[in-house]
């Protein structure tokens, strides 16, 4: 992977770093954030990690994930300069209305927006971690035994643990040589997908219980009341949208999540050629081709119709 030179000049030329990921952050977010960090460290920087939510229990096996900071300190602005990572806005990161000198986009989503002094978009890029494992070995920075799971962790969350269409002989190449460096496969699978808490199962149960198909598409959705009886937290929902995608004649997969009254955050996922990314730039979300998402004021009916009318519409099938 071709990395911009600007990008690395910028790099090596400055002395220190905020580092900034996407709300709700996931493996990729998480793991791509710490690794570049630590490199930079290595080479004598100074990093700061932000994540206006807090890291889900279960990345706490994530070497380093506890300097994340969730509030922003007042100099910041004037003496760091931004580098966002898997993502390519301040609005996705919770940062709006903050003005730093200088900043650095490294993101590989399909939909964009214009921000950032230097940008490196890669839709190509099966996970920002490609990009950043791409970016320490330019630097010369040896990959350690922690970089190496953050960064395994990154590209198994956004293959779909290797299962899905972006898992590139590439993508393997990497992977194999991160688990030379210390990564062990079983051991984050585990952390990944095997360590539920009770109560993050039975609000699984209860989100399975929400599904309706309307055609190829399936529909489930969590409510405020839903977390607070169970005791959960958004975060608990993670890699729910694409449980109904298991189904064989289910094509799109959309999971809907109450964020306030009448408004709605939506998930979508999708197999083969449904390319959900259009869906969501209608309703000014974004994503991948697989993997999209936006936000939406409306009851969850009238939500629920919104989206199956735009799945149709887009792939003409009115």
């Amino acid at each position: 992977m071709k990395v911009p030179r600007k990008l690395l000049s910028f790099l090596k030329k400055e002395k220190k770093f905020f580092i900034a990921t996407h709300v709700n952050p996931e493996g990729d977010a998480l793991g791509s954030s710490i690794a570049l960090s630590m490199a930079l460290a290595s080479l004598g920087k100074k990093t700061l990690l932000y994540d206006k939510d807090m890291v889900p229990h279960f990345y706490h096996y994530l070497p380093g994930h506890e300097n994340f900071m969730s509030s922003i300190p007042p100099s910041i602005q004037d003496e760091w300069p931004l580098v966002l990572l898997d993502c390519n806005s301040m609005e996705r990161a919770g940062i709006v209305g903050l003005n730093f000198g200088y900043s650095l986009v490294i993101d590989h989503h399909e939909t964009e927006s214009p921000f950032g002094d230097i940008r490196w978009i890669e839709p190509s890029a099966a996970a920002t971690g490609m990009m950043i494992f791409s970016i320490i070995k330019k630097l010369g920075v040896p990959i350690t035994k922690d970089i190496a799971v953050n960064l395994y962790s990154a590209i198994a969350i956004d293959t779909g643990t290797f299962r899905y269409s972006n898992t590139t002989a590439d993508v393997l190449r990497v992977s194999a040589e991160l688990i030379e460096a210390g990564a062990h496969p079983a051991s984050i699978t585990s952390n990944l997908y095997e360590m539920w808490s009770r109560k993050r199962f039975s609000l699984l149960v209860m989100v399975l219980n929400t599904l309706e198909i309307k055609n190829d598409i399936a529909i489930t959705s969590v409510t405020k009341k839903m977390f607070r009886k169970t005791g959960t937290a958004p975060e608990d929902t993670e890699s729910f949208s694409g449980f109904p995608r298991r189904m064989e004649d289910i094509t799109i997969s959309a999971f809907f999540r109450e964020i306030s009254n009448n408004y709605w955050k939506v998930s979508l996922r999708s197999r083969g050629d449904a390319n959900v990314a259009t869906i969501a730039r209608h309703f000014e979300g974004g994503g991948h081709k697989n993997a999209a998402g936006y936000k939406i004021r409306a009851n969850l009916k009238a939500a629920k119709k919104a989206l199956i009318q735009e799945a149709t519409r887009t792939r003409g099938r009115i």
